[in-house]
């Protein structure tokens, strides 16, 4: 089981990689999508089975890789856009950064004072890295889509570690998981109407025009 989590969580930092490396907007939803999916899977593999746990695995599956992608994607087409351009840090130096993140996650993990099942285990680096992966892409996108994006790999970032906790505070976690993603979704949708209705673009540099009146 810890190897399968292993190769889950391995799966979960390539997929980092492919979201700070492209530009299209619909390829990048597409693997978060796939990333809300492989996370939604990691408690069935590290938890005993219970239908409680079934249900949270539903759940996730359904928003993480089903519901919110869906509502991006939507998004997307209304908008009309398909790729970023122009972000203020370019793709081969987010990757470069990206990397180096990964390779400091990895190296923070190791001070930590983790209880003795938890070392070694690849949840406190891959959540590290997932999470400063996503805010790379929230501070370095202008398109407030691609800042969706990062808001979503920070939350999985998140989540990841908070299945290290999951037996101590199980519902507590997984509500408060699910909680923040969707109050998140729910801002940044809110966000993109403004711009999008008062820019008619989803270029959050050009936020800087307003003045107060």
């Amino acid at each position: 089981m810890t190897s399968l989590a292993d190769q889950l969580l391995v799966l979960t930092l390539l997929l980092n990689f492919i979201v700070l490396g492209t530009s299209r907007l619909g390829f990048s939803v597409r693997a978060v999508a796939v990333q809300g999916v492989t996370l939604a899977l990691l408690p069935a593999v590290i938890h005993p089975f219970s239908w409680h746990l079934v249900a949270i695995v539903v759940g996730m599956l359904l928003a993480k890789g089903v519901v919110i992608p869906l509502m991006i994607m939507n998004a997307i087409r209304q908008a009309e856009i398909r790729r970023e351009i122009e972000p203020y840090i370019g793709f081969i130096p987010s990757l470069v950064l990206g990397a180096v993140f990964t390779a400091l996650a990895f190296v923070f993990a190791q001070d930590l004072p983790l209880a003795p099942e938890h070392k070694g285990l690849l949840f406190v680096p891959a959540s590290v890295a997932t999470f400063l992966c996503g805010f790379l892409i929230l501070i370095a996108r202008r398109k407030a889509i691609s800042q969706i994006i990062g808001y979503l790999l920070m939350e999985n970032g998140i989540f990841i570690f908070g299945l290290l906790l999951a037996e101590a505070m199980p519902v507590l976690v997984e509500a408060g998981a699910l909680l923040d993603l969707l109050v998140g979704i729910f801002v940044m949708g809110i966000v993109i109407n403004h711009i999008s209705r008062e820019f008619s673009s989803l270029d959050t540099s050009r936020l800087t025009t307003l003045r107060e009146g």
